[in-house]
């Protein structure tokens, strides 16, 4: 008998998460749902999925920064991202990070399960609605923005943006709360920024929230 591959989500929006499963099940075990790039990559650890099909736009830690942590632990981990961003910019990011697909929302269903089926084969899958465009971008030589961020800062700034003080953030993510403050100070520098509402508005403009 063929063992089916197995297949992790992570949607914050739960309606859709159900919706892909009813077109998954056929082709694969779905081994899980999650709602937050912090409970994606505790799953990972736990669940041992072969291939993750994420949204980039999640609450407290987003699809590609989850990304580089799991790369961490396991450069071979395999991330699919079903995602609205239509811009070539997120999906060149997403690439670089070491994603194994890029999918749009809007696409049919069959190209979800292909792009899967090509992560699971070793080959990168992106929406041919975006495939000309990557190319592009990635030949461009203006910066992005996102990459004048640490790690740490994009996280700090993702908590930020949830509503959470210095001092929770500081809990969330073991650090004193002046070091998040720090880090918060030298985000604005780099990025030229005057307050924290820029800063969110820098977030919420560059998909680094939901």
């Amino acid at each position: 008998m063929t063992v089916k591959p197995r297949v992790l989500l992570a949607d914050d929006h739960r309606i859709v998460a159900e919706g892909l499963k009813s077109i998954l099940e056929k082709d694969f075990v779905l081994v899980g749902i999650v709602e937050d790039g912090r409970s994606l990559v505790r799953a990972v650890a736990e669940l041992r999925p072969d291939v993750i099909v994420a949204d980039i736009s999640m609450p407290q830690l987003n699809g590609l920064d989850a990304l580089t942590h799991l790369k961490r632990d396991n450069p071979q981990v395999r991330v699919v991202f079903l995602t609205m961003h239509r811009d070539a910019a997120y999906a060149r990011r997403a690439l670089e990070a070491g994603a194994a697909g890029y999918v749009l929302k809007h696409a049919a269903p069959a190209e979800l399960v292909l792009a899967i089926h090509a992560a699971l084969q070793g080959r990168t899958f992106i929406t041919p609605d975006l495939a000309a465009e990557v190319l592009r971008a990635g030949k461009a030589t203006d910066p992005d923005p996102v990459g004048a961020l640490t790690e740490r800062q994009r996280e700090i700034l993702q908590l930020l943006v949830a509503g959470k003080s210095a001092k929770e953030i500081a809990a969330v993510l073991a650090l004193s709360a002046r070091t998040v403050e720090d880090h918060k100070y030298r985000m604005m520098e780099s990025l030229g920024i005057e307050n924290s509402a820029e800063l969110i508005h820098f977030a919420i403009k560059h998909g680094l929230v939901p």
